[in-house]
């Protein structure tokens, strides 16, 4: 099964009621005798309602990215094959087969990468996501692991050179997906993806790679902010006096025969543009 550094068995672990949590209606009961639902008091009940509704209108209402922004930049996608130019490295004389395993491994790649990359807002999940794709999605990844090795090894003489080949195309591959710039937009990007992945049918993460990998690699580019509200610039001018030699003479004094009156303190800021 091909691992990773951040492979740990995690599983998937199904949700809690609010029952289980403590939240129930009767955790909600607000000072009285213990009593049981059916003979509580007519206003014990609407607290408790309104209580429970509070808590569900907030969950409901709270963005599903709202780690950076309130409204997060949402980058372009489109379904690829996997031969499509910036998709993934070039594979000349590949079968659909490897160009499809091709896919896999880029997308297995980039949650790799945003594992490594991403901890710095543990609320995106890319860790413990990630060690779930590579539990659930094993097989999946064996295969195209096994597919590309064997194109690399066909497509080079030597078994020597397909597999300096393969480890050079990892190394791309990954390389491909780190950024800095657009670091907040491809975290989200690939948490989202890796959430998905989780809940992914086994057998199917090829297509969910063929569906988003566009808009992954979409989100490597341009440092997109806050989209909900505007931001407003303006452009500020100040006058500063010369600093070249010729104003200055040799016991630091401005020299007003050549460069005219010494402008300073500087004049007051003004604003030439906002928006």
């Amino acid at each position: 099964m091909p691992g990773g550094p951040f492979f740990m068995g995690a599983a998937r672990r199904p949700g809690r009621s609010l029952e289980t949590l403590g939240f129930g209606l009767d955790a909600l009961y607000d000072g009285a005798k213990p009593q049981s639902r059916m003979t509580c008091p007519m206003s014990v009940s609407r607290t408790a309602l309104a209580l429970a509704a509070g808590l569900a209108g907030l969950t409901a209402a709270a963005p599903a990215s709202a780690q950076f922004f309130l409204q997060s930049y949402r980058f372009p996608g489109g379904a690829v094959v996997g031969d499509e130019t910036g998709i993934g490295m070039p594979l000349p004389g590949a079968t659909p087969q490897e160009v499809r395993a091709s896919l896999v491994w880029n997308m297995r790649a980039a949650l790799n990468v945003a594992a490594l990359q991403c901890q710095f807002e543990p609320t995106l999940l890319t860790v413990p996501n990630y060690n779930a794709m590579l539990k659930d999605h094993d097989g999946e990844l064996d295969a195209a692991q096994a597919a590309l090795t064997k194109y690399f090894a066909r497509v080079n003489k030597a078994k020597a050179a397909g597999q300096k080949a393969w480890d050079s195309f990892n190394t791309k591959t990954y390389s491909s997906f780190s950024t800095v710039g657009s670091q907040y937009g491809f975290c989200q990007t690939a948490a989202s993806i890796g959430r998905d992945a989780v809940f992914t049918p086994r057998g199917q993460f090829g297509s969910l790679a063929a569906e988003r990998m566009r808009e992954l690699r979409n989100s490597l580019f341009g440092a997109w902010g806050e989209q909900a509200l505007s931001s407003p610039t303006t452009t500020i001018a100040t006058t500063l006096p010369r600093l070249d030699p010729p104003c200055w003479d040799k016991k630091g004094r401005w020299v007003r025969r050549k460069c005219g009156e010494l402008v300073w303190p500087p004049q007051p800021a003004t604003a030439l543009a906002a928006s």
